[in-house]
């Protein structure tokens, strides 16, 4: 397949592994975006948004992120700590006065940020009807008791993590998180990336590809099972419906290009525009929780919504923060070399063997801007 785009000089180890991932991994459609000191010094994308018309994939072709949407959500959350409107040691309950049902009167709004409220789950199954209207999951989540004694353990939220955030954004500003992270993030900085697409943007979606999901040998009753699925039937984001509708946790929908620029603009201005003070992004990016995952099974570490890489990942920084998504998707930045990088696809990985796409392209993206500081170029 035919690569398209730029790649600086510097960075044209990120176009080798791009290509190594068409001619070895098998992609079908993907896009690869890095920013460094706010400009962007990377630029590809390849192969096919829908394999099955042919349609191939273009310079604006936008994909679903799954949890690379948690990113987005997450901001919104610290733009209005930023301004005073939301305090991140109250009590959920100051804002949202029904989630005190069943004895969760006293979690803060710092716990539900950091995967530490124990509502990864909800007891009752949701219907897709359900998703789309919000309001009957909010009312599920404040009625639900927690699975284990908040603050003492963090588990994935997987799905209840962009409705808690969402709905506390709603409660403070008035307005849907998708409507919120729309007018006070993306349009000033001209970002395609929607929480919530709009229909006249439905024809750019590249076409999600992903095996037959079994469950035959998976205990259905365990939390990791209840957090992913939460719903009676599976949300199969292939459908407009539910890319229209507002699903914060999951149904993110943008460019790499976006994506990129969005975690740029967090570790300083792009185009005149940052997202957050430093401060604000230093305490948004400081380690809360890590260590056995309740719901993953595996050793996690959360900052204030952002997840942070564990040491064994061979793309770890300490400094970097991000967040990654079903299937394969990544969106991270490292204040400390100025950083911001974004990888999307339509091939979901699913299998239990490593998933190298990502992984490859962000030791290429990190060893690049290494070797470019060293050199004195910006």
């Amino acid at each position: 397949m035919e690569i398209h785009g730029f790649a600086e000089p510097s960075f044209k180890a990120v176009r080798e592994a791009f290509e190594r991932n068409v001619e070895q991994y098998g992609e079908i459609g993907a896009a690869v975006c890095v920013h460094h000191h706010g400009h962007p010094v990377v630029d590809l994308w390849t192969g096919l948004a829908d394999p099955d018309t042919g349609r191939p994939w273009q310079h604006d072709t936008l994909q679903v992120i799954f949890s690379a949407t948690k990113g987005a959500v997450t901001a919104c959350a610290h733009l209005l700590v930023q301004r005073g409107y939301l305090d991140l040691d109250a009590p959920v309950t100051r804002y949202w006065p029904e989630f005190a049902a069943a004895g969760k009167d006293r979690i803060p709004v710092r716990w539900v940020l950091s995967h530490q409220a124990g509502l990864a789950a909800l007891d009752r199954p949701l219907t897709l009807a359900d998703v789309v209207a919000w309001d009957p999951v909010t009312a599920a989540i404040a009625a639900q008791a927690p699975a284990w004694e908040p603050g003492t353990a963090h588990g994935y939220h997987a799905l209840t993590y962009g409705w808690i955030v969402g709905e506390l954004v709603r409660r403070v500003s008035g307005r849907s998180i998708g409507t919120f992270f729309r007018q006070e993030i993306a349009n000033p900085l001209g970002l395609d990336l929607w929480i919530g697409l709009p229909d006249e943007e439905q024809h750019r979606v590249s076409q999600i590809v992903a095996p037959p999901l079994d469950l035959s040998t998976v205990d259905r009753s365990s939390l990791m099972l209840r957090a992913s699925l939460p719903t009676d039937e599976p949300l199969d984001l292939n459908r407009p419906d539910l890319r229209t509708a507002e699903i914060p946790a999951v149904n993110g929908v943008c460019t790499a290009r976006a994506l990129s620029g969005f975690y740029a603009a967090l570790i300083g201005p792009v185009g005149g525009h940052r997202i957050l003070a430093p401060a604000t992004l230093a305490a948004a990016t400081a380690e809360q929780a890590a260590g056995a995952d309740r719901v993953l099974q595996v050793p996690t570490r959360w900052a204030l919504g952002f997840g942070l890489p564990t040491p064994d990942l061979p793309w770890f920084t300490p400094t970097l923060f991000g967040h990654a998504g079903h299937g394969g998707s990544l969106g991270f930045a490292d204040p400390a070399s100025g950083l911001a990088f974004a990888y999307v696809m339509n091939r979901l990985h699913a299998t239990m063997e490593p998933d190298l796409r990502a992984s490859d392209l962000a030791v290429a993206t990190n060893t690049a801007a290494e070797r470019r500081t060293a050199s004195g170029t910006r």
